[in-house]
């Protein structure tokens, strides 16, 4: 499997007996999702995604994507929440963290309509002065605030630049199949449109249009993509907690939550491309399971960078954190350390090693000293990122996120929360 989940540092945190008394729950979480019988059941459609999507769209956005490409130079995604941090995720850890500054045959991408700062969407207007541009806006309804406000913006740019005729060509749309603001926007003007599943929710959406047509512009290969989530689907269908490591991942989750008074999470990799990726799964689990007074707080760190910040804390600090680290085996690409002259750094005794060492090295004894200081640590080894690793870890962290919300008793699917703030602040615009 290309996701294997190592407990050797749980040993002295979670006993046998943990383990059995959980596993009803797990049993139950399980039918709970595959038979459709659990709360929000109705936004299910991503656990068969990977076997049941549609073709045609699918090439549909292949295909587009390869037109987007040579006429723009900068694609902006506008979207918030589930609308661009997954494909924000996959671009930033297949690709890079820095890949608007690499050379590369594909258009540079940035994200819009996720804030609401004057600021950030200048600068971004900025940028695109004398580019070419595309964008898609990413919106089920068209009516929420950031991304809607980012659009008028992009669209008014765009038919300013090129003309109305021409701005219609540059502007993609993925929103709902036939409701929605922004839908009947898109068949007035024509726009090229693509469909987020009514049932299937933003944070689980990555492997759906939402994901996938900025991924593919990206030049990555949204065909490996899918097959290693469809892996994912056909490894992690096992009822059996022995036999299933997602499964292993959710319960250890809620075992150290509820017995333990483990209430922190902290999601760490020692790869900086992982960041936007913890971002996602801050979404994914914080958005799924903070309900009803209940629920793991979902933290992140990059280590070994964090560890210049954040290490005293999680060292020696309170003692109500646990840690689950991504660790990949293989660099896209190593450097070989080599000898100095007059060793001025003290560091010749690394030469003929690689930097990968260190940082495997770094990655042990990071482990060892947390369990001694009492954080117990899970680790999610994977080979190495490729899109195909990509898509399992994908797929494994979502239906880890379904089951650990119903063994912990909330519905993974809704965010009645997130409407709060949203009533009060447009409470405050009509005043």
């Amino acid at each position: 499997m290309p996701v294997q989940l190592n407990t050797e540092y749980l040993n002295s945190f979670i006993s046998y007996e943990d383990y059995e008394k959980i596993k009803p729950s797990v049993s139950l979480a399980h039918d709970f999702l595959h038979k459709k019988t659990g709360l929000g059941s109705e936004f299910t459609g991503w656990v068969t995604l990977p076997t049941d999507c549609d073709r045609e769209e699918f090439f549909r956005i292949q295909e587009t994507a390869s037109k987007i490409s040579p006429k723009t130079d900068l694609f902006i995604v506008i979207g918030i929440g589930g609308s661009y941090l997954g494909a924000r995720a996959v671009i930033e850890l297949i690709k890079s963290r820095n890949y608007n500054d690499l050379p590369k045959a594909t258009p540079n991408i940035y994200f819009a309509g996720n804030s609401i700062s004057a600021t950030d969407l200048n600068d971004l207007l900025k940028i695109c002065e004398g580019k070419d541009i595309s964008i898609n806006v990413v919106s089920k309804s068209g009516t929420t605030l950031e991304p809607a406000l980012a659009f008028r913006v992009f669209k008014r740019f765009l038919e300013e630049k090129y003309g109305q005729e021409e701005a219609r060509k540059r502007i993609f749309c993925t929103t709902d199949r036939q409701n929605g603001k922004l839908k009947q926007l898109a068949d007035e003007e024509g726009y090229e449109t693509f469909v987020i599943p009514e049932d299937i929710g933003g944070r689980y959406s990555v492997l759906t249009a939402v994901g996938l047509l900025p991924i593919a512009v990206a030049g990555i290969n949204v065909d490996e993509l899918l097959l290693g989530a469809k892996l994912a689907q056909e490894d992690l269908a096992c009822a059996d907690l022995n036999q299933n490591d997602c499964y292993r991942y959710a319960a250890i989750r809620n075992i150290l939550y509820g017995s333990k008074a483990k209430s922190i999470e902290i999601l760490a990799s020692y790869e900086p491309n992982f960041a936007m990726m913890s971002e996602w799964l801050k979404q994914l689990f914080g958005e799924s399971e903070g309900k009803d007074n209940k629920g793991i707080f979902p933290a992140s760190a990059i280590f070994s960078t964090d560890l210049h910040s954040m290490g005293q804390y999680i060292q020696s600090g309170t003692r109500n954190i646990f840690e689950t680290i991504v660790y990949f085996e293989k660099p896209r690409n190593d450097i070989l350390i080599e000898a100095t002259d007059g060793d001025a750094d003290g560091l010749d005794f690394l030469s003929g090693k690689t930097i990968a060492f260190v940082n495997k090295s770094a990655f042990l004894g990071t482990l060892k000293a947390h369990a001694d200081g009492g954080v117990p640590n899970m680790v999610l080894k994977m080979p190495e990122i490729t899109p195909f690793e990509v898509g399992y870890l994908i797929y494994f962290f979502e239906k880890a996120c379904a089951i650990s919300s119903y063994i912990l008793g909330v519905n993974p699917f809704d965010q009645p929360g997130v409407e709060a703030y949203k009533k009060n602040m447009v409470t405050l615009l009509r005043q």
